[in-house]
């Protein structure tokens, strides 16, 4: 059995929703004669804890753990808020909080962290990685990003022990759809573009999960066609396993995951509540955090005491929320992202109401499922659940998206990386 290393600064029992995909793909890699090893961190100080998915991590598996000299514990202390209390993610980059403190740090954070602000990890993976590499001799190494800074470490080690280096995006580096709304100076991006593109040029293939992602790096980087890949985010499908329906009183729609300021679609709120006004026993959910501009819209369109705002939720209790929807709400950010939720989503055989400008990935996944609709950000509204009565979704086309399907053709880049 051939052998790879896994570097990955987010991994169980923390509940990023990150680590599902190399969560997964180590999971699943064993069957097409892969045995992993993980480099982490000891903890991710930023990240709710979910103990739920130690289950699927192999307790013959080798995980070396290092210090990741991350700023957040300082990062709190700045912000007014206690050593233990959560950081909430849809804040941190938000615009929309009037306070001095919470600006300096984005500005921080975006000029002076290159990559990102988990670079100081970079400073001690190195050393477990040796540990990893002497002992296990692995014939490739995988890095996951964000945070990119993840992909220097595995370049790191990779020349220096001669190992082939395929980094995984998950997102976009440089131009990371939520840079957009802050000013970076023109060093920091010089640099950043000099780290991605160091990363891109010196890696054996590439993997990126989505197609609109993929054609963006090749027209950036022509020479990088012939060995980058798409790799959905995909599903896993034993967590679908024994869950079922439960029954309710009323009809919900539910957002899953973290929702940002520049996820807002106005109109939509409004239209729930004028179908709230007019009979209609319609609730909203969401399992994750609310930036301050979505709670603040809410608020404003009246649908405060129509809404539950769950927090984090275990990876099952998410699942189980899912699939008891009526409706999955889901925000692209770009038309090169395709929200991981998506996959899930449509393994429910629920309906799905979708908004991305110009995406047509989301649009085309959407089709080959017959599970929803997407809109622009700045649709009317009005006829949605007219639309989405139309279609009858297929969760068994859905299947074709499993994780344990995507590890089948990430085994065999692998086998063509190392050959």
């Amino acid at each position: 059995m051939r052998k790879v290393l896994l570097i990955s600064f987010f991994w169980p029992p923390s509940g990023k929703a990150t680590i599902h995909w190399p969560l997964y793909m180590a999971k699943y890699l064993k069957k097409y004669d892969w045995q992993t090893s993980v480099l982490t961190v000891k903890e991710d100080t930023f990240s709710e804890k979910d103990e739920s998915l130690m289950k699927d991590v192999d307790s013959a598996m080798t995980i070396v753990r290092t210090r990741p000299n991350d700023p957040f514990a300082l990062y709190r202390r700045f912000i007014g808020k206690k050593q233990n209390e959560p950081l909430v993610p849809s804040e941190t980059i938000s615009k929309k909080i009037d306070n001095w403190r919470y600006k300096f740090a984005i500005w921080i954070r975006m000029n002076l962290f290159v990559p990102d602000a988990r670079i100081g990890w970079y400073l001690s993976a190195p050393k477990g990685g040796k540990k990893i590499i002497e002992t296990e001799k692995p014939s490739v190494i995988i890095t996951i990003g964000p945070p990119h800074s993840t992909h220097l470490i595995g370049m790191k080690l990779s020349k220096r022990y001669k190992i082939p280096h395929v980094p995984v995006l998950i997102d976009p580096w440089v131009d990371i759809a939520y840079y957009r709304e802050f000013k970076r100076n023109i060093a920091t991006v010089k640099l950043d573009n000099y780290f991605e593109s160091s990363v891109l040029h010196h890696a054996r293939a590439i993997i990126f999960v989505t197609k609109q992602t993929r054609e963006h790096y090749i027209l950036k980087y022509p020479d990088i066609e012939n060995k980058s890949h798409v790799c959905y985010w995909g599903y896993n499908e034993e967590s679908f396993k024994n869950v079922k329906k439960q029954p309710k009183n009323e009809e919900t729609l539910l957002h899953a995951g973290n929702i940002f300021d520049f996820q807002n679609p106005p109109n939509l709120w409004k239209a729930l509540h004028r179908e709230i006004l007019s009979g209609r026993k319609l609730r909203l959910k969401f399992a994750g955090t609310v930036s301050p501009v979505i709670r603040r819209a809410i608020q404003e369109a009246g649908l405060e005491p129509f809404s539950d705002f769950l927090g984090f939720l275990s990876y099952p209790d998410v699942v189980q929320e899912m699939m008891n929807a009526d409706y999955l709400l889901v925000c692209a950010t770009e038309p090169r992202h395709v929200p991981g939720k998506l996959f899930e989503y449509m393994r429910t055989g629920n309906r799905i109401i979708a908004f991305g400008d110009d995406n047509e990935e989301v649009a085309q996944l959407l089709r080959v499922t017959n599970s929803g609709k997407i809109f622009p950000y700045s649709y009317h509204c009005n006829d949605i659940f007219e639309r989405l009565s139309q279609l009858t979704p297929n969760p068994e086309i859905a299947k074709q998206f499993s994780r344990e399907k995507i590890a089948e053709e990430l085994a065999q880049i692998l086998s063509r990386s190392v050959s």
